[in-house]
């Protein structure tokens, strides 16, 4: 028997996480949207599962102490290897700000034999502050907010990520073609 050709979109099956940290308007999400598009003009199976849209609907009622947030990344990372386990990329630009929470979502992925690819969009506090997308660096300089991450609540930088973009210093377009090409050398893309 011979044996039938593959599709585009056969060719595309294997899943992974793609979990994008770093501090709060560093750019994680712009470059997940920048590479979901690339991937899914390929063919590929694509989600995002974008921070404010999670707590939003699947942690509705967390607050952001360490516990909650150590459950809301747990939670996350459950949803992601689900989706990733089925074929799917799933593109996660979630703060993540303990490395104990990054770690247990990759040995779950390890665990499961899932791919799990760790990014670190490592933009200095300066810059996201004046990036300051949603307002939340100008609400903690005049005392409305506190707990902020990478201001006054730890972000714990990854030490080994698979991937250290500084997206600062390049284009969007530039940060997802560094994502992709490790993806592509990784068999993931």
């Amino acid at each position: 028997m011979t044996p039938t050709p593959q599709t585009s979109q056969e060719n595309h099956v294997t899943g992974a996480t793609i979990w994008l940290t770093g501090l709060p308007s560093a750019g994680k999400t712009t470059i997940a949207y920048e590479l979901a598009g690339r991937l899914r003009d390929e063919g590929h199976r694509v989600e995002i599962l974008d921070g404010d849209e999670i707590r939003e609907f699947l942690s509705a009622g967390l607050g952001f102490t360490r516990e909650d947030r150590h459950t809301n990344v747990q939670r996350i990372g459950f949803v992601a290897e689900l989706l990733a386990s089925h074929g799917v990329k799933v593109l996660v630009p979630v703060i993540a700000p303990y490395e104990d929470s990054r770690e247990a979502v990759r040995k779950r992925h390890a665990a499961e034999g899932t791919p799990y690819v760790e990014v670190h969009v490592a933009t200095p506090v300066e810059v996201c502050s004046v990036r300051d997308v949603k307002g939340l660096y100008a609400k903690q300089a005049a005392g409305e907010l506190t707990g902020l991450t990478g201001v006054d609540d730890p972000y714990d930088e990854p030490q080994n990520p698979d991937l250290r973009i500084e997206s600062h210093t390049q284009t969007v377009q530039e940060s997802a073609a560094q994502l992709y090409a490790l993806l592509t050398e990784r068999g993931l893309a």
